[in-house]
């Protein structure tokens, strides 16, 4: 049994766990689950929508340009203040706010360490749909109101790490959308990605298609609505002609929304139309994307074989969010033009072919934990001997493999498709056969591991009936799972043997997140493990400024910088083989962004040619552009740049960099810019 520990939910406070676990959220008497709350993502003209830190600076511009465009929008909330914001009522409470304002849902614009408080509140006072944008809420801070949702059938969690909803038909934003590219439309898009999901709704919009309903599903590891549950929705609205859905490396997902789709097919006799992408095709293993749930572990899918799973249930495939235009007008009957010639439904584009081009694949697939002290913004990854160290004092049986013994796979984790922490097993450590024995074993995380769970690990294990072996398997299990509720894990994995009736571990890799650290100011003692002097200095340089930089290996020559996790891993695969780095600014392309995300490609001896790619959202294309400029000016860099630039103001973006004088090459077209760039690199 694990003894419970208090934990910090924000700068100054002690909340013990089971406290907090045993909040009883929602006063009706309910029959239903949460998958009820699911027509709550149904919002158009006739939603209400308030805002939770209504008088901030950034919901204060949010609510600006969202009510000039036509949202609902009818007040907010500010704790202990009484008064109006905007000519609108400003409440104290979530509570007396749903008695006032009668909303249909909530937007909630406050910083990381506060949005857990904020999202419990809401669902506390029943507001139908709750969407929270903020990145950086620590993951146990999701999984514990993952664990409230899910006792609950009056509410709807869309995010955290989403740029969230919006109806283009209804004129209803509940999020930070770049308005300017949407248009109404027959398209529904589902996206894990921001900057993708913006691209998409730009290239809808050239092909005179518009948008109906846009879910950002976001990419957090356990995100309030996932692609299945958004794609039941878009099945049933009637504004929505086709579907686009867009996925990433990390989790399960994709694989379930294949799943759902091949049903869907089975049983529908006209199904609408679907159009996918994934991205992080060129995933370097063990390595985090840009978004928190940018990682494979274990027993998950690549970008592979989620193409193909989704290609074998009937989804058309594009390379490119740009190409979601042609693509759509193909499916329902317009013109081709533009589009690979497989665009058809259920056969293979060029994203599948893609996978194959990049220098060096096939990669081994080797555990998600294969680096020592690998620190990206999110994640802190331990040694081995740190890992093993915070068994010991747990007081655990470690050491090294003698050479005596069959070594097994276990670890805790979490499952994304329940949201939940699970334990993970195999009966080898073979990276030839994990991938196919490793099985999942969830559980509450209120409760921690159950009996019957440990015993199906141990059969799994093929773990000898004697009593002291399953024993041993229950204590070692349980330890980790305290650790992993204390330290805030997200993955921990070990090697054991079974020697004389014990269960001993002979190998142990851990990872934390980082976000509980740095939003806030939680597990301190953790952070002075890591060591940065295995890390590579150009990635803790990018750090320092905001931006996540990873090294690629290979013989690629072109350095790449991005805005946006999703766009930049796109971009990657895009470039196969060629690129030298994956670099996302982290939504902005400022002067200052750019200068230093220049100084750290720059640093790579191999690059001979930048391609900056952007699309510009919130960020207007012709202040990218002077960015851009200013950059070069400052820098004067060695070698060409390409310069893509999309989205808001991007005709403007583009004359001032054609105008500039500099030997930078502007451009609107991906397609064209990639081939330019790699002309430039091969000169």
């Amino acid at each position: 049994m694990r003894v419970v520990q208090p934990i910090r939910y924000g700068p100054g406070s002690v909340v013990p766990r089971q406290q907090a676990l045993r909040r009883n959220f929602g006063t009706t008497v309910r029959l239903q689950s949460y998958a009820d709350t699911l027509p709550n993502l149904r919002i158009g003209a006739h939603t209400r929508v308030m805002f939770q830190g209504f008088t901030g600076k950034q919901a204060t511009a949010n609510a600006k340009d969202s009510i000039a465009w036509g949202t609902n929008i009818v007040g907010g909330v500010r704790p202990g203040r009484i008064g109006e914001h905007l000519g609108l009522p400003v409440l104290p409470t979530v509570q007396s706010a749903m008695k006032e304002l009668k909303p249909d849902a909530t937007a909630i614009y406050v910083a990381a360490h506060q949005a857990p408080g904020a999202i419990e509140e809401a669902i506390e006072a029943e507001v139908p749909l709750v969407v929270a944008v903020a990145e950086h809420i620590p993951l146990h801070d999701m999984l514990r109101i993952h664990s409230i949702l899910k006792t609950q059938s009056k509410s709807r969690l869309v995010g955290p790490n989403s740029p969230g909803i919006i109806s283009a038909v209804g004129k209803c934003r509940i999020g930070f959308q770049p308005l300017p590219c949407f248009s109404p439309g027959r398209i529904g898009i589902i996206a894990k990605s921001g900057t993708l999901s913006y691209e998409t709704v730009a290239s809808t919009t050239r092909a005179g298609l518009g948008q109906s309903l846009c879910i950002g599903v976001g990419g957090d590891i356990v995100p309030g609505t996932d692609l299945r549950e958004a794609l039941t929705v878009l099945e049933n609205d009637s504004d929505t002609e086709a579907i686009a859905l867009i996925g990433e490396i990390g989790g399960l997902g994709e694989l379930d929304a294949a799943e759902w789709i091949r049903d869907y097919h089975s049983r529908t006799q006209t199904p609408k139309p679907i159009v996918g992408l994934i991205a992080g095709i060129h995933e370097p293993r063990g390595r985090i994307m840009g978004h928190a749930g940018a990682f494979t572990i274990v027993g998950e899918p690549d970008a592979k074989e989620k193409i193909e799973a989704l290609v074998s249930a009937g989804v058309t495939m594009v390379t490119h969010p740009g190409q979601f235009g042609e693509a759509f007008k193909a499916r329902l009957g317009g013109s081709t033009h533009g589009v690979n010639s497989s665009a058809g439904r259920g056969k293979l584009g060029n994203q599948r072919r893609q996978i194959h081009t990049a220098v060096g694949r096939p990669q081994t697939r080797t555990r998600f934990l294969a680096k020592p002290c690998t620190q990206q913004r999110r994640h802190l990854t331990l040694s081995e001997d740190d890992s093993m160290d915070l068994l010991r004092e747990a007081g655990l049986n470690c050491g090294h493999y003698s050479g005596l013994g069959t070594r097994r796979f276990l670890a805790i984790g979490v499952d994304r498709s329940t949201k939940s922490p699970c334990i993970l097993a195999a009966p080898t450590v073979d990276d030839d056969q994990i991938e196919k024995m490793v099985k999942r074993y969830p559980f509450d995380y209120r409760h921690g591991p159950d009996e019957l769970a440990i015993e199906r690990v141990a059969s799994h294990l093929h773990i000898s009936l004697k009593e002291s072996a399953h024993e041993s398997l229950r204590r070692l299990v349980h330890r980790l799972s305290d650790i992993f509720y204390e330290k805030e894990a997200y993955l921990m994995e070990t090697e054991i043997v079974e020697r004389l009736g014990e269960i001993k571990v002979v190998d142990a890799r851990f990872g934390f997140d980082d976000a509980a650290y740095r939003s806030c100011g939680r597990q301190t003692e953790l952070q002075k493990l890591r060591n940065t002097a295995v890390e590579d200095a150009s990635e803790l340089e990018a750090e320092k400024s905001g931006i996540m930089y990873i090294k690629l290996e290979g013989s690629g020559t072109i350095g790449t910088l991005v805005n946006g996790a999703g766009l930049a891993m796109n971009t990657v695969d895009a470039l196969g083989g060629h690129a030298t780095n994956f670099l996302d600014t982290g939504g902005k392309a400022t002067s200052e962004t750019v200068k230093h995300g220049f100084e750290v490609i720059l640093k790579d001896p191999r690059v001979r040619v930048i391609f900056v790619n952007i699309f510009g959202g919130l960020t207007l294309g012709d202040m990218i552009a002077n960015g851009i400029i200013m950059a070069f000016k400052e820098l004067s860099p060695r070698v060409p740049v390409v310069v893509r630039i999309r989205g808001t103001n991007e005709k403007e973006g583009q004359k001032l960099i054609e105008e500039s004088g500099l030997p930078l090459y502007a451009f609107d077209d991906f397609e064209a810019a990639k081939a330019k760039a790699i002309e430039l690199s091969s000169a």
